[in-house]
């Protein structure tokens, strides 16, 4: 049977790795237009796959609520820095670009759609042995150091495990488990810190809010002693509903109010970093405003600091933090923290 061909974005998704290596080649950069010639495309669509991917949301910034270092360089004529948008230079920063675009911190149901892309690109591409390699470490960043690529039994293990790692595969198995009070396992990518760790957890509610789908959890022995966690389900990249049961705590409604009680923060901000208020907070309320700032009230979960250190961030430095008094430097501890994970990373 004639496999069909790779959809349209499959192609252009396993081609970025080339793009990136030819740029390599050329430490001074290339022309857009030469780039895009080169690999017989439109200038426009080069341009916006670029553009796509190193905007994501990944990488060392990512754990911060940032966006990564800058990998790609967009240049005038002049070899000056010019709008992505504009520029008709482009040339690579980082002698390993493709590191990148590590896949550690992307939700697992995304790296499922990537790998499923992959693997319908090398029915057409069975040669080749750079897609083949990043499929092994998508497949072992999914379900494990020792997954593989093989046909037959694995390859079956494979595509039966990713098929857990979509949000509502990932949300009924969670709220079976809440149900039947069944302990579970999970690999999780964390959001306030670098990493993938594997916990068990109780999960005892599940919720809907503005950041999607949300698990309250007991760890460490469980609420009961303090253990009381949130995991955003598409941060989940693997569940497993154990044998052993769990009895929630009398008080769980008391303890899951607590551990979701917000904390009151007024903050002047440009209107231009609005979103991140949005973004951040569980409420936003205006109460005032000029030409240039606006003045809100935000509810905010913890880690207050942190969250408050982000939306300063986006506020360019031009945040004021009216009360309470103890945050108003939380965004300049964050942009320190930053810069020296950024030089460690380097």
């Amino acid at each position: 049977m004639t496999a069909k061909p790779a959809p349209k974005y499959v192609r252009r998704f396993a081609r970025l790795p080339r793009v990136l290596a030819h740029l390599q080649a050329h430490p001074a950069g290339l022309r857009m237009d030469e780039l895009a010639a080169h690999f017989e495309i439109a200038e426009a669509e080069l341009r916006e796959d670029l553009l796509a991917f190193f905007s994501a949301d990944v990488g060392p910034g990512f754990l911060f609520g940032l966006m990564r270092p800058d990998v790609l360089e967009f240049l005038g004529p002049d070899q000056d820095e010019e709008d992505p948008n504009d520029a008709a230079w482009v040339r690579v920063t980082d002698d390993r670009p493709t590191s990148e675009l590590g896949v550690e911190y992307v939700a697992g149901h995304e790296l499922a759609l990537v790998y499923t892309a992959a693997r319908a690109l090398a029915e057409i591409e069975a040669d080749n042995a750079d897609l083949s390699a990043a499929i092994g470490v998508l497949a072992a960043t999914l379900i494990g150091d020792d997954a593989g690529t093989g046909a037959g039994e694995t390859e079956t293990t494979l595509d039966h495990e990713i098929d857990q790692h979509t949000d509502t595969a990932v949300l009924t198995r969670l709220q079976e488990a809440a149900r039947t009070r069944h302990r579970v396992q999970i690999v999780y990518s964390r959001s306030w810190d670098a990493g993938v760790r594997t916990r068990e957890i109780e999960p005892y509610r599940l919720i809907s809010t503005k950041r999607g789908w949300e698990v309250d959890a007991g760890v460490d022995h469980g609420a009961a002693t303090g253990g009381l966690r949130t995991f955003l389900v598409s941060n989940i990249r693997q569940v497993e509903v154990l044998d052993q049961t769990f009895e929630p705590p009398p008080d769980l409604s008391d303890l899951i109010a607590e551990h979701r009680r917000t904390t009151s923060v007024r903050v002047r901000i440009p209107y231009s970093a609005w979103w991140a208020a949005d973004m951040h907070a569980e409420q936003v309320a205006r109460v005032g405003e000029d030409d240039d700032q606006v003045t809100l009230d935000l509810e905010l979960l913890p880690p207050v600091r942190r969250r408050m250190g982000l939306i300063a961030l986006a506020a360019d430095g031009t945040a004021q933090v009216v009360s309470p008094t103890e945050l108003a430097d939380a965004g300049r501890e964050l942009a320190a923290e930053l810069l020296r994970h950024h030089r460690q990373s380097h």
